[in-house]
């Protein structure tokens, strides 16, 4: 089976990761941390999870992207394993907007509801992503990945929209939304920039949907 084929499952990486994220919460709370540790060492768990391979995805978009004037030089930075200005601004950015709502939320049942929505649903829009949007280079994860059919995109996202009722109805209609327009602009500005997706494009994708997801839950569960 290709990657492609498999593209639906991701939001139950999503849920893994939202488990180990509230584990290492509960421990922090139970240890008498005060809110700010125990979301800087949460956001730490769910990155040491996942080898930092969305972050990491995000940093070299935000390099590429900014950094290189032709589209064959935005993709030839965007391989380059240094990070730039851009790339650290994108990376500081994400892990301040996301350790502050994480630090917000109060205790740890409401830290794994925001987890689990958000890194459940922003891994749901990995396969219509991948469905819309041909392969940048002819090379590389993206281009070995296969062809995600039509069902296997809406299954995906639609795990993902189920995961985003542990916002409650008003705040899972509202997350939706938001979701929507991240995967339309940044649809557009992928398509714009490098003329279709990448591994690295897939993984500032999860960043920003986590993002989006979070910045919701930051209201609806404070």
């Amino acid at each position: 089976r290709s990657l492609a084929d498999a593209i639906w499952a991701a939001p139950f990486a999503g849920l893994a990761v939202a488990i180990i994220g509230a584990l290492v919460d509960a421990i922090a709370y139970s240890l008498g941390l005060a809110s700010g540790p125990a979301a800087a060492l949460t956001l730490a768990a769910t990155m040491l999870v996942t080898g930092c391979l969305h972050e990491d995805g995000l940093s070299d978009i935000a390099d590429g992207f900014w950094g290189g004037r032709t589209r064959d030089r935005k993709l030839e930075i965007m391989r380059d394993s240094r990070i730039g200005a851009y790339g650290a601004a994108a990376l500081g950015l994400s892990l301040l907007i996301r350790w502050s709502v994480l630090s917000e939320l109060a205790g740890p049942g409401h830290i794994f509801l925001a987890l689990l929505a958000a890194h459940a649903a922003s891994r749901g829009l990995f396969g219509a992503f991948m469905h819309l949007l041909p392969p940048a280079r002819s090379d590389g994860l993206s281009a070995n990945a296969g062809t995600v059919t039509t069902e296997t995109a809406i299954i995906g996202a639609a795990l993902g929209a189920v995961a985003l009722l542990a916002l409650g109805l008003g705040g899972a209609i509202a997350a939706l939304i938001l979701l929507g327009l991240v995967f339309a602009g940044f649809r557009t500005l992928c398509l714009n920039q490098i003329g279709g997706q990448t591994g690295d494009t897939i993984g500032a994708l999860q960043q920003l949907g986590e993002i989006a997801v979070l910045l919701v839950a930051s209201v609806c569960l404070s």
